[in-house]
């Protein structure tokens, strides 16, 4: 293990390390809000509210196995030290900058897997990696967005039939109604699975440091920081991912919103439990896909899911590359 590391630098990191849960709230605000929001059930400020706050009362709910996986089942504890925290956080941050500017709903999960595993493989080769860790990470990739699509085509299928002897009016108004606890539970989902791999990153520099003893654990402290740093980013918003989710895939209906965060909340959760770091995008997009097909297939702008997919592809290579060559930067810096 590396030598100690001085305690500004130390500092220095778990800044950046929450500046990425930030963001990471700010540009997924819209995978919580943009079906609640597209449906006109809330006002976009309201909405971030409602989702902030249930990101923030998450960890009440879920244990800390995602944080887990990511301290410890993705690069091995070992290899970590200050460069490898530093770079992995830069290559995830400049990769949601980047998609954030453009509009693109891609995953802050995978920029971070992949800028770990790009400051890890610089480091040590590919010894550095945990692989079974990074294949169910890789499989989370293909399976969430997929569950979602056919947890959602499920619900629709089920709702339809039971809403069939009632009028458009009250089903209208009772999924108006619904979407509250829906948009709840996938904010809720969002927070628990999303703000623990901020906490694994937190958790492994101390622990490579000597702060946590012999064995790895995440402090209090860490979970509340993190929480509360994802929340803050929600509630800023992220209006341009929004847009995308929730108007240009394809048109939402409130009973139709309500069968997608359901769907995804569902995926969330079992993920969650598991300790898999899935991609919020990925499957609530999956679920909006999957409502939009089950009107019709002609339903869903399928070029603009397309140019999500092609998103997704490329963010663990890019996130990974950026990685990697600030890795070989800091080598050059003698703080690191």
């Amino acid at each position: 293990m590396d030598a100690s590391i001085a305690l500004p630098i130390l500092v220095g990191l778990i800044a950046v390390a929450l500046l990425f849960d930030f963001l990471n709230g700010l540009h997924d605000a819209a995978n919580s809000i943009a079906t609640i929001v597209s449906t006109r059930v809330l006002r976009p400020h309201y909405a971030v509210f409602w989702a902030a706050f249930f990101n923030f009362v998450a960890f009440l709910v879920f244990g800390l196995h995602v944080a887990n996986t990511i301290g410890t089942g993705i690069i091995e504890p070992s290899v970590i030290d200050s460069a490898v925290i530093f770079a992995a956080l830069v290559g995830a941050i400049v990769w949601n900058i980047v998609t954030w500017a453009l509009g693109i709903p891609s995953s802050s999960s995978h920029a971070l897997i992949g800028g770990l595993l790009g400051a890890g493989l610089a480091k040590a080769g590919l010894s550095a990696a945990v692989w079974t860790g990074v294949t169910k990470a890789l499989l989370a990739i293909v399976l969430s967005p997929l569950v979602g699509f056919v947890l959602a085509l499920v619900l629709v299928a089920i709702v339809s039939w039971a809403s069939v002897r009632s009028t458009p009016f009250a089903v209208d108004r009772a999924f108006r109604i619904l979407q509250f606890a829906s948009a709840s539970l996938y904010s809720l989902g969002h927070g628990g699975n999303d703000a623990q791999k901020t906490m694994g990153i937190i958790a492994v520099l101390l622990y490579s440091q000597g702060y946590l003893g012999s064995e790895f654990s995440v402090p209090f402290w860490v979970v509340i920081s993190c929480q509360s740093a994802m929340a803050l980013g929600t509630l800023m918003g992220g209006w341009r991912i929004v847009r995308t989710m929730g108007l240009r895939i394809t048109k939402l209906t409130p009973m139709q919103g309500f069968c997608a965060e359901t769907g995804g909340a569902a995926t969330l959760f079992m993920a969650t439990f598991l300790g898999v770091p899935v991609s919020t995008t990925h499957t609530i997009t999956g679920a909006i896909v999957g409502v939009g097909a089950a009107r019709r297939m002609s339903a869903v702008r399928w070029n603009v899911a397309s140019s999500i997919v092609y998103a997704w592809v490329i963010t663990i290579p890019a996130s990974a590359l950026v990685a990697a060559a600030a890795y070989w930067a800091t080598r050059l810096l003698p703080t690191f």
